[in-house]
Formats: structure tokens, C-alpha cells, sequence
């Protein structure tokens, strides 16, 4: 670890019922949830409203806009931008409940959607894969160009976190100005990832694959002249179909170079000039915190590693605003 920048280990501590990281890691998204979390999120949602980034070369990405309450606003104001993970959206649990707490705190608040993600698939005609990072640099210089006195925070969860960072990697060369960066159990080496899903508890390849194969037959739906999947839907991997989707519908030559094109292991880092958090979990059952060792550590990047929390989880009530929130 660079001794410039080594990791803080702050305590999380669940009580002991809910301390089991698989618990941890399913709970955020559990559907008993949504109608506390959606009531207590009310303010948020009711004062957000729909806006389509022209993100540059063709593409548009679709997000929620929330002014802060008029009593709230300081000055400068400040936005933050929040990214789901991988077959999540605007509207998941984990990214209204961290919506709402900022928003009580007078910070506008923008749930961005990756595309085909959030209802989208009909906005763009190419189909989603995580190496399209040119598209979401040109939301947040989008969103620069509309809101130019806010002060821009970006905050990310799994795959939204590997996202926010590869953001700021690249946000000095786009002219983006970013106060801060969060990312929360960020994909490091998507291979590991990959591996972790395929070998790990099934409820975890079960739960991508249906939420993958639902996004595809939406895809489908709106492009029904560009789109089959026939052969992509009748896999039973993740790896399988990633390979098949990777090889009939992008440049990629094979897998692994796709996998390598967007981990944030090695130099994709090194460039990163904007303070920046990273926070995961040493029991994170799909992100393995081994993997920290192998990334770039500007100065500007501060890593949080405790030993409890799952994947994205850190929950330690089943009501209010998560440690991670907070």
C-alpha cells in the first residue's frame, strides 16, 4: 500500500443478527424494504424531475434532477450525482436512501441512469456494456455545462462506483471540475468479479441473470429490428453470456480483453487528481479486497477497508438512513 494514502479502517459494526455478509449484501435491495425507504424518500422523489443528457457522439443518458429544499440552498450550491450498480437504477433502495440524506442536507441531487438501465433501453440504439465510459464522462460534462456554479460530487455503488472513478480519471482532460468522488465497493478487476459470481452462492448468478435477461427483453422491445438475443437469453452463465454478447455485439476480440478494458487494477487510476474515497468491505463476497493492492494510489486517493458490510451493504437497522448513508 502506498504510504502516502493507507487504508483507514473505520469501524462498521452491525449487531450480531445482522452482521452475516451474504445478509449484508441482499438486504438493501430486499423488495420488503421499498415502501419504508420510498416513504421516507418521498421529498426527494417528489422533487425530482426527468432529465436527458446529451452525452456527446450519438448518446444520451436519462436521470432524476432534485432541486434542495429553498430553506436549504447554500451557496454555491452543491450537486451530488449518484450511479447504481450493474441491473440497478435511479430508483434503487441503496441510491434513494443516500438521495434522501443529502437532500435533507441541501445538496441537489441528480440519480443518474447508465443506459439501458432505469427504463432507458429505448434511448439509445447500441446496447449497454461497461467499457462505454465515454458516455457518462459526457453526462457529468453535461450536467457541468447546465448547473456551472454547483459544486460537483460524484458518488457510485459496485459497478456505478468503478464508473465515478474512471470519471475522475479522466476529469482533468474532459475540463470537469469534481469537488469529491465516493465509491462504494467499486468493481476493481471485473475478472475477479466475474469469477466470484460464477463460484460464489448461486442466489447471486440467479439474481444478474434474471435481472440481466428482463434489461435484454426490454432492449428487445424497443429495438425489435436491431435486437434477437434468441441465443444470448438461452445461457446458463453470466460468463457464457457476457462472452456471447461481447463477441456479437461489440469490437472486443475476445472476453478477457472486454474484462481488462474497464477494471481500475494497474495504471487506470494513476492520473486520478480528484480527492476521492474508496470504502468496501474485507467480507464483500463479488469484490475481493485483495484486488486493492493491485491499483494505482495517487495521493488523491483515500481507501476505507472494513472488516464488515458485504457487498454495498453496511446496513446497521432495518430503518434510516445506512452506515454508509450517513
Amino acid at each position: 500500500m502506498n504510504e502516502l494514502n493507507p487504508p483507514t479502517s473505520e469501524v462498521f459494526e452491525p449487531p450480531a443478527w445482522l452482521g452475516n455478509r451474504h445478509f449484508q449484501s441482499v438486504l438493501p435491495s430486499l423488495p420488503l424494504r421499498r415502501t419504508p425507504v420510498e416513504r421516507r424518500a418521498q421529498p426527494v422523489i417528489a422533487a425530482s424531475r426527468q432529465l436527458v443528457l446529451d452525452c456527446g457522439g450519438g448518446a444520451r443518458l436519462m436521470g432524476w434532477y432534485a432541486e434542495p429544499p429553498a430553506s436549504e440552498v447554500p451557496k454555491p450550491q452543491r450537486l451530488a450525482v449518484l450511479l447504481h450498480g450493474w441491473e440497478g437504477s435511479s430508483e434503487s433502495l441503496y441510491v434513494l436512501s443516500v438521495a434522501q440524506l443529502l437532500h435533507e442536507r441541501g445538496f441537489a441531487v441528480m440519480r443518474l441512469n447508465l443506459r439501458d438501465h432505469g427504463g432507458s433501453h429505448g434511448l439509445n440504439e447500441g446496447l449497454f456494456h461497461s467499457c462505454r465510459i465515454a458516455e457518462v464522462v459526457g453526462a457529468i460534462a453535461r450536467l457541468q455545462s447546465l448547473f456551472p456554479a454547483a459544486r460537483l460530487s460524484l458518488a457510485g455503488f459496485s459497478l456505478g462506483g468503478n464508473f465515478v472513478l474512471r470519471v475522475g480519471a479522466r476529469a482533468v482532460a474532459a475540463g470537469i471540475r469534481i469537488v469529491r468522488i465516493v465509491a462504494v465497493c467499486p468493481v476493481l478487476d471485473p475478472a475477479t468479479t466475474l469469477a466470484a459470481l460464477e463460484t460464489g452462492p448461486a442466489m447471486y448468478r440467479y439474481y444478474f441473470l434474471f435481472k440481466w435477461r428482463r434489461s435484454l427483453r426490454a432492449k428487445r422491445a424497443a429495438w425489435p429490428a436491431a435486437y434477437d438475443f434468441s441465443e444470448l437469453l438461452g445461457e446458463r452463465s453470466l460468463t457464457a453470456m457476457t462472452e456471447r454478447m461481447i463477441l456479437k455485439y461489440t469490437e472486443f476480440p475476445d472476453l478477457a480483453s472486454y474484462l481488462r478494458g474497464y477494471a481500475i487494477t494497474g495504471d487506470a487510476l494513476a492520473g486520478l487528481q480528484v480527492p476521492a474515497r474508496i470504502i468496501t468491505s474485507h467480507d464483500d463476497p463479488m469484490i475481493l479486497a485483495r484486488d486493492l493492492d493491485r491499483i494505482a494510489k495517487p495521493a488523491s486517493l483515500e481507501l476505507t477497508v472494513t472488516t464488515r458490510g458485504g457487498h454495498c451493504g453496511y446496513m446497521d437497522a432495518l430503518r434510516g438512513p445506512s452506515w454508509i448513508d450517513r
